[in-house]
């Protein structure tokens, strides 16, 4: 049986995580968060609450249980939040995952790295995993550094980017594009929704899946693991309100001008996803298919 230490198992792509390998006869799971516990179920894993700013705690948790493989989910992704408080972004995003890779080093310890659309530009997307990173604001930034740092190191590493991953977890510290669309319409409120930017939406259980299988096959490098279509918000808002049956007249065209923010975003990212298809035998769910499968949840959780 293989070991597997999740860090962020609170978050979202944490908790899918858990639920995916937890329930694998292979595989032991450790779950770590800072706090308590917020996953569902008690059974299968077992939970540690840690602080991965903290060396000392990363390196005694990780020298006393010697997993195989680290996933690392665990970052501050608000990107305004990045920009406003640097120092916290930087010790979480980067710092952290300097203390890993010495761990993971020292204790021969595969490290599964999430990364970001946001180290692009957006000048010149959907990207594949070669296009040179160019980040625009300081959450892309401070996750490049943290690639650099992975793919400096000499450990056994594979970096996963991702883009605006969607679902939802019983315990919802974060808000999606699905529901916001959904409560905003049924309540009969206007929303403005951008035009100007593009995405290629990811489904946290997809995203669940990639981290997977990756540490299935012990595949080493750079994989993008996305959602397969490209689509800025207005679309992705009228798909929504179309699923549901709502009023989409009261969804509004913007640009990204209309918004103030203290970070800029990069127009149009989204990531190519041909190498995970081939690598990986990866197969993400259509954005229609996402929003049917959040739905379905939408009614266990009574959100």
């Amino acid at each position: 049986m293989k070991k597997i230490l999740i860090t962020g198992s609170n978050g979202l792509l944490g908790q899918k995580l858990v639920a995916l390998l937890a329930d694998k006869a292979t595989y032991q799971v450790i779950a770590i968060a800072k706090g308590t516990n917020r996953l569902q179920s008690s059974t299968a894993y077992t939970y540690q609450s840690i602080d991965v700013t903290d060396q000392e705690q990363v390196e005694s948790l990780i020298a006393r249980e010697k997993p195989e493989f680290v996933i690392h989910t665990a970052a501050m992704t608000n990107v305004d939040q990045c920009e406003t408080q640097k120092e916290a972004c930087w010790q979480l995003n980067v710092t952290a995952v300097e203390f890993l890779v010495k761990a993971c080093r020292k204790h021969h310890c595969f490290l599964v790295h999430l990364s970001t659309d946001f180290i692009f530009d957006g000048e010149n997307g959907p990207y594949t995993e070669e296009a040179p990173a160019n980040p625009i604001n300081y959450y892309g930034q401070s996750k490049l550094a943290a690639e650099q740092l992975v793919t400096s190191s000499d450990i056994r590493w594979a970096i996963i980017r991702t883009v605006l991953v969607y679902g939802i977890v019983q315990d919802m510290s974060r808000n999606n594009i699905i529901l916001w669309v959904k409560k905003s319409l049924e309540e009969k409120k206007t929303i403005q929704v951008v035009t100007d930017q593009w995405r290629t939406p990811t489904l946290a259980e997809d995203l669940a899946m990639g981290c997977y299988l990756i540490i299935e096959q012990e595949a080493e490098g750079i994989f993008n693991i996305a959602g397969k279509e490209l689509l800025s918000p207005y679309q992705m808002a009228l798909q929504t309100a179309s699923y549901f049956h709502l009023d989409a007249s009261y969804i509004n065209e913007a640009d990204s001008s209309t918004f103030s923010q203290p970070a800029r975003r990069p127009l149009k990212t989204g990531l190519l996803i041909n190498k995970a298809q081939q690598q990986l035998q990866f197969r993400p769910h259509s954005f229609t298919d996402g929003i049917a499968k959040i739905a379905a949840q939408v009614q266990t959780h009574s959100l």
